[in-house]
């Protein structure tokens, strides 16, 4: 059977897909494999207006029979594993955070053994690392001490990772994203979402009011940069990934004041604030960049987007996309 051929035969389950991520990670996948072969799913009925393009089923992940199934009953041979209670939010509820974390996971690779799935993706974050990593060009490999239940739910992610393709050949492969800014979903909860929120602020011709200080830098990345590579991690040959617990990835770092400074010639009536709150120490944690020579020499990574071209297109593209808003 040729490759052509047996892309079609996919079906592909995205858990969590009405997410920031998963919104434009399931529009990808479909374009791709089709829209038979694509099935979204989220825990509201609401989100199923987002999926007009492909089949939508309503899924809380903690339903195991449910999940269960699914997988079964359509005969799924991926899953893109992207439900998670995120930074900030999970600092707010700690102990459900990981419950849904890590009990969520566990099923996804144990459905994967049992049914001996093609793959299974799974996102891990910049939020493993710690206040005792180095926090200049973060080495794939070093001390991680994550201080947030989500950075420690991600840091036990990549270890079960790693531990079903060992012992069991599961086919998991992961990114660790740095904070992802797009503009076709609104914030939901992270600590780099202010990255988000300042363009809907600017465009709405309101004052932003900055959770974060002017000059902490953070490794970001543009949302289509974040959908390329982890489409070409999927597709990349099971022989060319290497690292099975989770890839660093990079594209560009900036501060707070950077990016209002990149949005200031668009509208230079736009004002910023600074009041850092609870989410300042969850970025004081985290690295200011990332060495991602891994992912760069294994499957071929390298971003398309900086700062100002990824600014450009955002204030261009927005209006359009969230009319109600601005």
């Amino acid at each position: 059977m040729g490759d052509f051929e047996s892309l079609f035969m996919e079906k592909i389950l995205v858990i969590g897909a009405a997410g920031q991520l998963g919104s434009e990670l399931t529009k990808s996948l479909t374009d791709l494999f089709g829209s038979e072969s694509v099935i979204a799913t989220d825990l509201q009925e609401s989100a199923r207006s987002k999926f007009d393009y492909c089949r939508f089923e309503v899924l809380d992940v903690m339903n195991k029979e449910a999940l269960r199934n699914l997988v079964k009953n359509e005969k799924v041979s991926q899953i893109y594993h992207l439900a998670a209670v995120l930074s900030a939010t999970g600092e707010k509820k700690p102990i459900f955070a990981w419950h849904l974390n890590m009990e969520s996971l566990l099923f996804v690779l144990e459905l994967a053994n049992e049914f001996k799935l093609d793959k299974v993706y799974w996102p891990s974050s910049i939020a493993v690392f710690g206040p005792n990593t180095p926090k200049i060009n973060t080495p794939q490999y070093c001390v991680k001490e994550p201080n947030t239940v989500y950075g420690i739910s991600k840091q036990a992610g990549e270890r079960w990772c790693e531990y079903y393709f060992q012992k069991f050949n599961v086919d998991v492969r992961s990114l660790r994203y740095p904070g992802l800014i797009g503009y076709k979903s609104l914030p939901g909860g992270g600590t780099t979402d202010y990255a988000v929120d300042i363009y809907h602020k600017a465009i709405a011709g309101t004052d932003f009011n900055c959770f974060l200080k002017s000059d902490t830098s953070l490794p970001m990345m543009y949302m289509p940069d974040a959908i390329k590579a982890t489409m070409d991690l999927m597709n990349a040959p099971r022989e060319s990934v290497k690292i099975r617990s989770s890839y660093n990835l990079a594209a560009m770092s900036f501060t707070p004041e950077e990016i209002y400074q990149s949005i200031l010639p668009f509208f230079p009536d736009f004002k910023i604030a600074y009041n850092p709150d609870f989410r300042q120490a969850i970025a004081d944690s985290w690295p200011d960049s990332i060495d991602d020579s891994f992912a760069r020499k294994d499957w071929g990574w390298s971003p398309d987007y900086d700062l100002n071209a990824m600014t450009s297109d955002i204030l261009k593209n927005l209006p359009d996309f969230f009319p109600s808003k601005n």
